[in-house]
């Protein structure tokens, strides 16, 4: 009877360990240009992420949503997988009028819409992709206010921050995010063509990552590390971005590499295998929450899917 408990005790021990086990997310953008969320939903793999933002879900000017009903089939979808979904209010290109939402009067507002449209849509939560000239004088007041408003309604609060405009944003607003996407990318691009070279590199998630959780006190489990599935090319006859899907089926090998060179002497930039792997596995030694993508239809297909290889590194 005693080897029996003790047995028991073990084996309840163990599966209690297993379970708080923390779980390496995967978390993917899907950026749908029409809205068509229940279609676009079908041309990502859902087996190989845990999480899912649709990006941009943005106000109009009187700071009212317009969101398609068609949203439910794919968070529907994505939920009967077991994967978590936040929608994405901003972006690279967010409208110019959403400073002034974030002003005094009209910020209660947005915040209350923004929390009702998680609820009615039942999003796990809300990603905060402000960036530019909307990281102002008022970002700070409505990230707490927005955390608070979200919090009693078990919503999750997530940002996607890169490291060169984080230092705007004072240590306790960071900690308000439950997680942070970091945005390691886009270190040079076609904005900047006199700075040819690769624009995300492994040298830079690493140093991005150091920064957000030694010199800002993240925790290493809040902070996911940002992976392009895109490229972006320099000089005669390189095309300005290209999807990885695309890069691979015009350049035979090119999964094998970081850049090729286009006929007329252009070159494109980007994460090959190798690379995306290597992210993968110095998230997983630091203890990282895991990895954020831009963009899931940008990912190849089959055993060319740059998805696989995040789902096999470092295991």
């Amino acid at each position: 009877m005693k080897r029996f408990t003790f047995l028991s005790c073990f084996l309840l021990l163990s599966v209690t360990v297993i379970a708080q086990e923390p779980k390496f997310r995967v978390l993917g953008y899907l950026h749908s240009y029409n809205n068509n969320w229940h279609t676009d939903i079908e041309m990502i793999d859902l087996g190989k992420i845990t999480d899912l933002n649709l990006a941009f879900f943005n106000p109009d000017a009187a700071g009212n949503f317009s969101v398609s009903e068609n949203v439910r089939k794919a968070i529907d979808k994505a939920h009967s997988q077991h994967v978590r979904v936040f929608f994405s209010i901003g972006g690279g290109g967010a409208p110019a009028h959403i400073g002034e939402l974030l002003k005094d009067d009209k910020r209660a507002v947005l915040i209350s819409k923004l929390t009702a449209l998680a609820e009615n849509f039942n999003f796990d939560g809300v990603d905060v992709d402000l960036e530019n000239d909307l990281i102002n004088a008022q970002y700070a007041v409505f990230i707490n206010e927005l955390s608070a408003a979200l919090k009693p309604k078990k919503k999750l609060m997530t940002a996607a921050l890169a490291s060169w405009n984080s230092n705007k944003i004072n240590d306790v607003t960071l900690q308000q995010f439950d997680f942070i996407n970091i945005m390691s990318y886009d270190k040079t691009g076609p904005w900047n063509l006199s700075r040819p070279g690769p624009h995300s590199p492994v040298s830079m998630a690493m140093a991005d990552f150091n920064y957000y959780h030694t010199k800002r006190g993240i925790p290493a489990e809040r902070l996911l590390i940002g992976l392009p599935f895109y490229g972006y090319g320099f000089g005669a006859n390189a095309p300005e971005s290209i999807h990885y899907k695309e890069i691979i089926a015009q350049y035979p090998g090119a999964k094998d590499t970081d850049s090729v060179t286009v006929n007329g002497g252009g070159k494109i930039y980007y994460n090959g295998v190798q690379s995306i792997r290597e992210k993968v596995i110095f998230a997983r030694q630091n203890k990282a929450a895991g990895v954020m993508i831009w963009e899931l239809k940008q990912d190849a297909k089959g055993a060319d899917a740059l998805l696989g290889v995040i789902q096999t590194a470092g295991k």
